[in-house]
Formats: structure tokens, C-alpha cells, sequence
């Protein structure tokens, strides 16, 4: 949640990259990564909210058609595998970690708003979020960056929306798989995000444009 909290992404890839690595069935993993980040989002979205990390338009632009793509993947993934969709993912990151890191050096931050296609933008990462267990952040965060909006906004506004995103996923979750098995999973990733949430929020704040996208763009 640090990570996520900080630079817009990788909660859901980490968590349920590990989830998958100790055995926990994909549905399962994902599932159980979403419902703990229900409160984990909102706790960041809140948070930066409150510093003024947000940007409205880019929210509302974003949130209802982020949580429709998260229906719609998080009920394909309970019916079918979606480990087909994850190197096109890999390849997709690191062509935008690229451009993000070329933009990081070049030394023009100036406060952008990239306004066309964040429907677009925002279905897709939603679907592949439910889909992989974590993408909403590394899709819509990077795409954004490359675009060259404002890297604090953008973080800010990505976070914020990903509460929506997420709830409309758990949902789903929740109508198609048992959790008795995996309580103790999602309450201690439940714990630990809700704890860093909030500190994550005040490093976005204070970290210098340039540093934030050097890191995002490492990171991807």
C-alpha cells in the first residue's frame, strides 16, 4: 500500500503476485486482494482528497467506466483463466515504463489535462485489474503519465477512483466465490493497507514531480 498509496499502482500486482506464489487459486487471490483494498482505497482516496491530490474531472471521467470493465472482468475471471491476457499486459507496462522514464528527464512538468479517451482508458483497466488481480494503477496511472498529465493529480485522482472500481469488483467476488477459506488473508492485507494508506498520501504531496515519475517509471 506504500507503493500503491505513493506512485498510483502496484497493490494489486504485488499482493496477488505473492498470493500466487504460496498457491492461492487466481479467482481467489484476486478476489481476496479486492476486498481487502475496499477499505484500503478508501482510506487513499480519502486521504488525498483531504491534501489535494485530486483532479474532478479526471475522477468523474474515470469512475463509472473503471467499474463497469471491473464487472465485466471479474466475472470472466471466475469462469475462466486469465493467465492468456497477462504477458500482452507485461509488454503494454513496459513500453509505457519507457516513455515515462524518457519524460521523467526531460525535464517539462507543467500541469497537463489529457481529456479524450478516459472511458476508454478507464473500462480497460478496470477489466484488466479484475482480471490479473491489480492493473487499475499500472494501466491507467502510466497511460496517463505518458500523456504527460500532472504526475500528483494524476496519482491522486487514480487512487480515488480505484475505491469505485474495486467495491464494483468485490461485489461480483462475493456473489461467485465462498471466502470462509480466505478471511485471515484479507483481513491481514486489510491491516497493513490501512495503516500505510494515509502515510502514502503525504509522500505523494511532498515528493518533487521529477522524483515521482522516475519512480513509477522503474517500478513499471
Amino acid at each position: 500500500q506504500m507503493i500503491d498509496g505513493a506512485l498510483g499502482m502496484a497493490y494489486g500486482v504485488s499482493s496477488d503476485s505473492f498470493l500466487l506464489s504460496i498457491g492461492i487459486p487466481p479467482a481467489a487471490a484476486s478476489a481476496s486482494v479486492h476486498m481487502a483494498e475496499v477499505v484500503t482505497t478508501a482510506i487513499s482516496g480519502f486521504s488525498h482528497w483531504r491534501l489535494g491530490n485530486l483532479d474532478r474531472r479526471l475522477v468523474f471521467s474515470l469512475l463509472i467506466p473503471g467499474a463497469a470493465g471491473a464487472v465485466v472482468g471479474a466475472y470472466i475471471l471466475t469462469n475462466l483463466p486469465g493467465d492468456v491476457l497477462k504477458p500482452f499486459i507485461a509488454a503494454y507496462l513496459l513500453i509505457m515504463g519507457v516513455v515515462i522514464l524518457i519524460k521523467s528527464f526531460n525535464g517539462n512538468h507543467k500541469e497537463q489535462r489529457v481529456t479524450n479517451h478516459l472511458s476508454i482508458l478507464g473500462v480497460i483497466g478496470g477489466f484488466f485489474d479484475a482480471i490479473g488481480g491489480g492493473g487499475w494503477g499500472p494501466i491507467v496511472t502510466s497511460t496517463l503519465l505518458a500523456r504527460g498529465n500532472n504526475p500528483r493529480k494524476t496519482i491522486g485522482s487514480v487512487n480515488f477512483s480505484e475505491f469505485f472500481v474495486t467495491f464494483a469488483q468485490s461485489v461480483v467476488f462475493v456473489f461467485s466465490l465462498s471466502f470462509a477459506d480466505y478471511w485471515k488473508i484479507i483481513l491481514g492485507l486489510l491491516i497493513g493497507g490501512a495503516v500505510a494508506a494515509p502515510l502514502a498520501a503525504v509522500v505523494t504531496r511532498r515528493l518533487p514531480v521529477r522524483y515521482l515519475m522516475l519512480m513509477v517509471g522503474v517500478l513499471l
